[in-house]
């Protein structure tokens, strides 16, 4: 386990998390574009939040862990909790931009096509994110206990990777009823 923790700094979970952001927009992207779906538009696009907040948590991570120095005596520590606000405004950004194109094809419905290659390309974006997420909130605790800088960033990026999770199982199961009931409605319902 220590070697394991050791292994597993900060640092390199938020540059794992980065790598897993981009994979994970690549298959979410290609999911919309094979269907169509709105849906999963939203999901991609909150997957761009994913990249973008991996990206300023880990800036936010090495600033962190620098020494103390003139005008900061007491570290820079402070730095990583910007990285938990910075989440939050990046999510609410992400809910504008999918409200304005779900409320578009709510007056415009669809159909959905390949929905069977879309819903797999997102399952398998969905367990990247799960199990990355379950290695970084197990990390983050033993960090944490150790005193190690750069836990709270790794916590706060692993339980949005674990919303992003919650979040496509929710559009998944809403895509896959589109599919099923052809009740085209639904998918920017789900996207909303």
């Amino acid at each position: 386990m220590t070697r394991a923790l050791a292994w597993l700094t900060p640092r390199r979970l938020l540059g794992a998390s980065v790598v897993a952001a981009l994979a994970t927009i690549a298959l979410k992207t290609l999911a919309w574009y094979v269907t169509g779906s709105v849906g999963l538009l939203s999901d991609a696009l909150e997957s761009l939040v994913n990249l973008a907040s991996a990206i300023f948590a880990l800036v936010m991570v090495t600033i962190a862990a620098r020494p103390a120095d003139d005008d900061h005596p007491y570290g820079h520590t402070k730095a990583e909790y910007f990285s938990s606000g910075f989440e939050g405004v990046l999510i609410f950004g992400a809910a504008l931009a999918i409200g304005w194109t779900a409320i578009d094809r709510l007056m415009a419905p669809q159909p959905l096509e390949a929905p069977g290659l879309g819903l797999s390309l997102s399952v398998l974006s969905a367990a990247l994110n799960g199990g990355l997420a379950l290695v970084m909130l197990w990390a983050a605790r033993h960090h944490r206990e150790r005193g190690v800088t750069g836990g709270e960033a790794v916590e706060a990026d692993a339980r949005h990777l674990m919303t992003d999770v919650y979040t496509t199982g929710g559009v998944l199961v809403g895509v896959g009823l589109v599919y099923v009931t052809d009740w085209l409605w639904l998918d920017p319902v789900v996207a909303l």
